[in-house]
C-alpha cells in the first residue's frame, strides 16, 4: 500500500491529466452531437475490430472440425450426385429406381501418415474394417485420386499411394476418351507421372485433361490430372505422355474410400472367362 500511494505521489500530475481529459471528453462528447456520433463511430470500430480478431482465432481453432464436416457433406453430396448421372434413372424417369442402382459408396477417413519421397510411398487412415474399409478399396480426394487399400486392422488402414512404383489406374484424356494405364515414377516427382499405351494416331494437347476412365478400382470422370508435355515416344505403336497431377499429395488431410457396391459380382462374372478359357 505504501509503494502505491508513493506511485500516486509522484506521478499525480500523470495522473490527474487522465482524470481531467477523461471528464472534458466525456463533457464534449454528451453535449456535442457531432463529436458523440464519431465517438461511437469510433468505438464501433474499434469493438468490431476486437470481435473480428476473436471470432478469426475461434475459427483457427475450429478449423480441423469445420474440415471434418466438409468432408462427410461432399461424401454425401458425391452419393447423391450418381442419382442424377446413372443412366437407368435417364431411361425409366423414376427416382425410385435409381436408389437401386448406386454404385459407389464413399467413406471419409482422415490421413494420419504420408510420405511423397520414397520410391514406393504408403498413407495411413484413421479409419478401418469397423468403418467398412476393405482391401482394395479405391481411395480419391476432393482434388483427385489417391491410392489403392492395401492393408486393413479394425481401426486404421494403410494404402498403397498413387505415388508408388507397382501402382496402375486406368485413365483416359478428355478429348477422344482414349485410355492408357497411369504410372508413377518419373524423377520421383510427387507433382508427376505418366501414362503410358497411348496409340500414337491419338492426338493430344497440352493441358488435356485426364480422367479415370471407370475400367478400374475407381468411378469414371474423376479428375487425374493435367497434359504437360506430348510425343514421348513409348515404343512400337505408343506414346507415353507426362501429366500434372491434381492431387496435392504434400498437403493430404481428409479422403474418400470408395466402396464399390457392385465390386464383387463384377469380379466373380470376370473370373468365368479365365474358367471358360
Amino acid at each position: 500500500m505504501k509503494n502505491l500511494w508513493l506511485i500516486l505521489h509522484k506521478y499525480n500530475a500523470f495522473f490527474l491529466f487522465i482524470v481531467f481529459f477523461g471528464v472534458a471528453f466525456y463533457l464534449v462528447v454528451q453535449n456535442n452531437t457531432f463529436q458523440r456520433a464519431s465517438a461511437i463511430n469510433s468505438s464501433n470500430q474499434l469493438i468490431g475490430g476486437a470481435y473480428a480478431e476473436i471470432n478469426g482465432w475461434r475459427s483457427y481453432l475450429h478449423l480441423a472440425e469445420e474440415n471434418a464436416l466438409l468432408a462427410k457433406e461432399n461424401a454425401a453430396l458425391r452419393k447423391k450426385l450418381q442419382y442424377y448421372i446413372t443412366p437407368d434413372s435417364v431411361e425409366r424417369g423414376m427416382t425410385s429406381d435409381t436408389l437401386r442402382d448406386v454404385q459407389y459408396h464413399y467413406i471419409v477417413a482422415k490421413v494420419t501418415n504420408n510420405s511423397i519421397h520414397q520410391k514406393n510411398n504408403y498413407i495411413t487412415l484413421d479409419k478401418g474394417t469397423r468403418h467398412g474399409v476393405k482391401k482394395g478399396m479405391g481411395v480419391i480426394s476432393a482434388n483427385g485420386i489417391v491410392g489403392i487399400v492395401l492393408n486393413v486392422s479394425p481401426h486404421f488402414s494403410t494404402v498403397q499411394s498413387l505415388l508408388h512404383s507397382e501402382t496402375r489406374i486406368s485413365a483416359s484424356l478428355e478429348d477422344s476418351q482414349t485410355f492408357g494405364s497411369l504410372v508413377w515414377g518419373d524423377n520421383y516427382d510427387a507433382r508427376k507421372a505418366m501414362l503410358k499405351d497411348i496409340p500414337n494416331h491419338v492426338k493430344v494437347r497440352k493441358g488435356e485433361r485426364v480422367y479415370t476412365s471407370g475400367y478400374s478400382l475407381f468411378p469414371p470422370g474423376i479428375l487425374i490430372g493435367r497434359v504437360i508435355e506430348t510425343g514421348i515416344s513409348g515404343g512400337d505403336s505408343f506414346l507415353d505422355i507426362k501429366i500434372e497431377l491434381s492431387t496435392p499429395f504434400h498437403n493430404l488431410q481428409h479422403v474418400y474410400v470408395v466402396e464399390d457396391y457392385f465390386a464383387d459380382e463384377k469380379t466373380e462374372l470376370e473370373s468365368l472367362n479365365d474358367d471358360n478359357g
